[in-house]
């Protein structure tokens, strides 16, 4: 994250959050020596009112399709928010909306060339990766065996609809000679990626959080920015902050970044859906969480988040939160994240502002969503544990034993059964012992007696879609 001596004035941004007006470029005043300038164009016209940014300041094109900024002595980059209806400008599927202020030679003329759709992208869809996490040789090649060709089949399935995907961090895990390897990933799957950085992704042991960004950036950019598609406003945000040892962090949105956030959302429509996209969840793990609610208030908006290697869903101050469950599951040790989610990625839909979603489980069918698993109890009963990995309270899970309702399941804390015997104890998994099983809230128990011989189970989600899963003696 970059967290340079931040130089202005942040009385306003604790004080009620009140809006501060955002200048068009045709008005900012700066010293000539100090601006950008340049023009956005589309088949060599200038568009009017793109957002042009550097992550300090945000100015939009006048009717000429130009703008103009003061580059920020911190800054980056200098990034145009691709605008709805146009075409997401990339580099064999990885997002390319940006120049780097060190490629910059000259200040006039940096110029943004867009594409328009020949679609309407009102109705979309997008992925969410979490945590690809590759360490090896091995990790990558099943990534490419396993992960990839899952979405190649779900791009295919699309049949030319509109898709990009969102990687929200931890793209490596430490090694950042294998990010070739994910680019390699990213052009296989033939859709344009964005990219968030994650605590793996960072330098270590080269200072404080100021430099831990440097190779990333070289790879993806910068690490705060935000783009459009139909009526969706889409904002990468950094909320990993370097602590200055090998991998000591905090979840932590830096001031610079609340900010230009403020300044940024200041020209979407407030009844456009937001997501907000980032790597530690917001909703327990970052310190300053409350500092971005104030700022998305009132507004429709879903957080994109990973980091956990489990996946939950959380609605709080009236947002809700996608914690999802992993690409590599628990560290590419086995078939499952520790809270028994199968690894996978999130699937989601848009249609106008309205937003309906799914989890995708690698290797598996879309209507994978839910899990059971019996085991003997005593003489008499036997325990049946059913895990509905995206569940959220607008579900609805029912379960009947040999044909009859049994309205005993109950949702229960604990820990998932196949979990515990792929994970628990200090020899499991190999060769990672550390991933352990974790407790998650999307377990359904119940007693049923030991004669069962069928157990049906039947989850339906918030959007109507209906989900089983059957166990016969």
């Amino acid at each position: 994250m970059k967290r340079r001596k931040f130089i202005a004035s942040l009385g306003w941004l604790t004080a009620g959050w009140a809006l501060s007006p955002v200048v068009s470029a045709a008005k900012t005043i700066a010293p000539l020596e100090k601006k950008i300038k340049g023009t956005v164009l589309a088949k060599g016209k200038g568009l009017k009112d793109v957002v042009v940014s550097d992550g300090f300041s945000v100015v939009q094109t006048d009717r000429a399709g130009k703008y103009e900024l003061e580059l920020h002595p911190n800054a980056v980059a200098v990034f145009v928010s691709t605008p709805a209806g146009y075409a997401f400008n990339h580099e064999k599927g990885l997002s390319r909306h940006y120049r780097l202020v060190q490629d910059i030679t000259k200040r006039r003329g940096i110029d943004f060339e867009l594409e328009p759709l020949t679609v309407d992208d009102t109705n979309h869809q997008f992925i969410i990766w979490a945590d690809p996490q590759v360490k090896s040789v091995k990790d990558v090649n099943r990534m490419m065996a396993e992960s990839v060709p899952d979405v190649q089949k779900f791009v295919q399935a699309a049949n030319g609809a509109l898709l990009h995907g969102i990687t929200v961090g931890d793209i490596v895990w430490d090694n950042h000679s294998l990010f070739p390897s994910y680019n390699a990933a990213v052009e296989k799957m033939g859709i344009p990626f964005f990219q968030c950085i994650g605590n793996h992704d960072m330098d270590y042991n080269k200072g404080g959080d100021n430099v831990s960004d440097d190779t990333f950036q070289q790879h993806y950019g910068p690490t705060w920015y935000s783009f459009n598609r139909g009526k969706v406003h889409y904002v990468v945000l950094d909320d990993v902050r370097y602590l200055g040892k090998d991998r000591e962090y905090d979840g932590y949105i830096s001031e610079e970044q609340l900010e230009w956030l403020q300044k940024d959302l200041a020209l979407v429509p407030h009844d456009n859906l937001v997501i907000v996209c980032l790597h530690i969840p917001v909703h327990n793990d970052v310190k300053n969480n409350d500092a971005l609610y104030a700022i998305l208030k009132g507004r429709n908006v879903h957080i994109m988040s990973g980091h956990t290697h489990y996946h939950r869903n959380v609605i709080k101050h009236d947002i809700f939160e996608h914690n999802h469950g992993t690409v590599c599951g628990a560290w590419w040790t086995g078939p499952i994240c520790g809270d028994g989610t199968p690894s996978g990625y999130g699937v989601y839909s848009v249609k106008g502002t309205e937003l309906s979603w799914y989890y995708q489980s690698t290797g598996k069918e879309a209507g994978h969503q839910v899990s059971m698993h019996v085991q003997d109890n005593d003489a008499a009963t036997k325990k049946l544990q059913v895990n509905v990995w995206n569940y959220d309270p607008a579900w609805k899970v029912e379960c009947w034993v040999d044909g009859v309702k049994h309205d005993a399941l109950k949702q229960e804390r604990g820990f998932d059964a196949l979990a515990v015997a792929l994970y628990e104890g200090p020899q499991l998994p190999k060769p990672r012992g550390f991933a352990e099983p974790k407790k998650t809230d999307h377990l359904f128990n119940a007693v049923i007696p030991a004669t069962a011989k069928q157990v049906k189970v039947v989850a339906t989600d918030r959007f109507g879609q209906v989900y089983s899963s059957e166990y016969n003696a």
